[in-house]
């Protein structure tokens, strides 16, 4: 028996196995109930419900109607709905667009299927759920934007970085690294949502970047810096 909590998804495919088994992989768990699944974004369009799904699943390589033009189209009418890219591949371009357009995930369609789940609750909590193979793919994307890469601040030095940000800053850098968002930041902090929006604020400045997804993309660069000095 489903949960009163459990989440309405709908789930967009070409390829009718891989359409067949996420709907399986979705009923089957007591997080997610299946509204309907469509073979392109255009029956979607066609048939949309009156009443949006929590979750939206769309492939991203579709023939009729790319997942990138869907999520177009379809963002502006689903304000509240989670809407996750699946792909066989991941590229920074598409990647960049994706999130920039408004997706909530962009996840690898061979992706173990329990990290699936727990990626699309993750969704449903508020964070920001990109492949982990996809993070050096969104630093790229983030300085192909037309950012001052060479002003940046890399992590090479980031103990003396890491000395000039205050406890707050180092943890509200973490949490937006995790795709959290400033409300939840708070709320998992103990702090007010005005103090959050002064430490992204002073994140911003010290580090010489201009947005949360530089900031994120920082942070991986710095933690794969450490890992690199300590082996």
């Amino acid at each position: 028996m489903k949960s009163p909590t459990t989440a309405n998804a709908i789930v967009v495919d070409d390829h009718p196995l891989f359409r067949r088994g996420v709907v399986e992989l979705l009923n089957e768990s007591d997080r997610f109930d299946v509204m309907q699944s469509y073979g392109s974004a255009l029956d979607l369009i066609e048939d949309m419900p009156e009443i949006p799904p929590d979750l939206l699943l769309l492939d991203l390589q579709m023939p009729d109607m790319s997942g990138i033009e869907a999520l177009k189209a379809l963002r502006p009418q689903l304000t509240d709905t989670k809407i996750v890219m699946l792909t066989v591949s991941m590229d920074s371009q598409s990647l960049m667009e994706a999130i920039s357009i408004g997706a909530d995930g962009y996840l690898l369609k061979d992706t173990d299927s329990e990290q699936i789940l727990d990626h699309l609750s993750a969704v449903l909590a508020g964070k920001i759920a990109i492949d982990e193979s996809a993070v050096t793919l969104l630093a790229q994307g983030i300085r192909t934007q037309g950012q001052p890469a060479p002003t940046q601040r890399e992590p090479e030095n980031h103990e003396d970085i890491l000395n000039e940000l205050t406890e707050r800053e180092r943890q509200t850098l973490e949490l937006i690294s995790k795709g959290l968002s400033n409300k939840l930041i708070a709320r998992e902090l103990g702090i007010s949502d005005g103090t959050v929006k002064v430490y992204v604020k002073n994140l911003l400045r010290k580090l010489d970047l201009h947005s949360r997804l530089e900031l994120a993309a920082w942070n991986h660069r710095l933690k794969a810096s450490q890992t690199d000095e300590s082996s």
